[in-house]
């Protein structure tokens, strides 16, 4: 049986576990649907994975390594990994060398080629960036229409506790930006950048502000989005359209001392390099693990304006010690230092994942549209 057939046979398991088959059954000689992953009270978790061919099966993101499975007699794959400590997990099979969700698990990681699935571990206390009996935002979903691109594009929008009450309030904004391979609906559904804000703003550690998350993959032939033509056109959509749209439709303050701009890897080059390039725009700009390829020429603008200094409120970055882009990150952060721009630069332990971007945002967000002369 081909692989392709194995994952037919895979889902076919998963339409009947959700009753989705189309045919009518008295239930009576079928088996129990497969439960996967399985949350058991001390942390651990149980993969199973029906599948009654295939060699080698492994789950794969929950460690650094892969995890093997064993196939019993039923046809039911099955590892117990853990315990786990509190989180949000990514994790996919890998079904002799080809990766695929777990069908047996609705909840899937948007990104433009889902292929993972999503596990949370939760504890008595919920962490940081899980939900909490507290006042909570509204995250919307726009498509909007690019001038430049000539297409529908897609955002989601934050509005932080409250906003819908006062009609006169006017609020900050920060341009979130993700990485390569991610949508704009990834900051939110696998960053929790929602509940990350809610919590911080509950607590009294950060500002009221909308966030904005666009999709950072503005030519539709660089399946990377890391190349110069992607840049150039998701820069000309950001400020072009998708800002007005913003502007047009939400209650924001627009002047730079009140818009922010951040991102991570591919969204982290994104908002650097725009930031730089426009402070008139942006005042408040960071970067997480960013790649960040040809800063001389794509920052020549910023690096002769011998007033960056004076229009920056803050230019903060971080990298964990571990990731693969660190080395180019230092040399960005030497290159910034060559020319005297002043900046906040940041290594903290952990390597290129989402384990280390939340809790960058829950650092940076507190530290944006504070007064004059309060700036950490």
């Amino acid at each position: 049986m081909t692989f392709d057939s194995c994952l037919k046979h895979a889902c076919a398991a998963m339409l009947l576990c959700f009753g989705l088959s189309g045919t009518e059954s008295s239930g009576a000689d079928e088996p129990p649907p497969v439960l996967s992953p399985e949350v058991m009270p001390d942390h651990r978790v149980i993969f199973r994975l029906e599948l009654p061919v295939g060699d080698h099966v492994k789950v794969i993101g929950i460690k650094r390594q892969p995890i093997d499975m064993r196939r019993d007699a039923t046809g039911i794959w099955t590892t117990t990994v853990g315990p786990l400590a509190p989180g949000l997990y990514e994790y996919s099979f890998n079904v002799d060398g080809e990766e695929t969700a777990d069908p047996a698990n609705p909840h899937v990681k948007l990104d433009r080629s889902p292929n993972s699935s999503l596990l949370e571990v939760w504890s008595d206390e919920p962490l940081f960036y899980q939900w909490k009996n507290i006042p909570h935002g509204t995250v919307r979903l726009h498509d909007y229409f690019s001038r430049p691109l000539k297409r529908l594009r897609g955002l989601r929008v934050y509005t932080p506790p409250g906003y819908e009450k006062d009609p006169k309030a006017h609020f900050p904004v920060l341009y979130l930006f993700h990485g390569t391979g991610d949508t704009e609906a990834t900051w939110t559904d696998f960053g929790r950048a929602q509940y990350i804000m809610d919590n911080l703003i509950a607590a009294g550690k950060a500002k009221p502000m909308i966030i904005v998350m666009p999709d950072g993959h503005a030519d539709l032939h660089e399946e990377e989005g890391i190349h110069p033509a992607n840049f150039i056109k998701f820069e000309a959509d950001l400020i072009e359209s998708a800002m007005p749209y913003v502007e047009k439709n939400y209650r924001t303050v627009n002047d730079a001392d009140n818009r922010a701009i951040c991102g991570l890897s591919m969204g982290g080059m994104q908002s650097l390099y725009i930031g730089l390039q426009h402070p008139d725009m942006f005042a408040w700009v960071g970067g997480m693990s960013a790649y960040v390829p040809e800063a001389e020429k794509m920052c020549a603008k910023a690096f002769n304006d011998p007033l960056l200094n004076s229009k920056l409120r803050l230019l903060w970055h971080s990298i964990g010690k571990d990731d693969f882009l660190f080395k180019g990150y230092a040399e960005f952060d030497a290159l910034l230092e060559k020319h005297h721009i002043n900046r906040q630069f940041r290594v903290t332990e952990g390597i290129h994942e989402w384990h280390v971007w939340r809790q960058y945002l829950a650092d940076f967000a507190p530290l944006l549209f504070v007064p004059k002369g309060s700036e950490k």
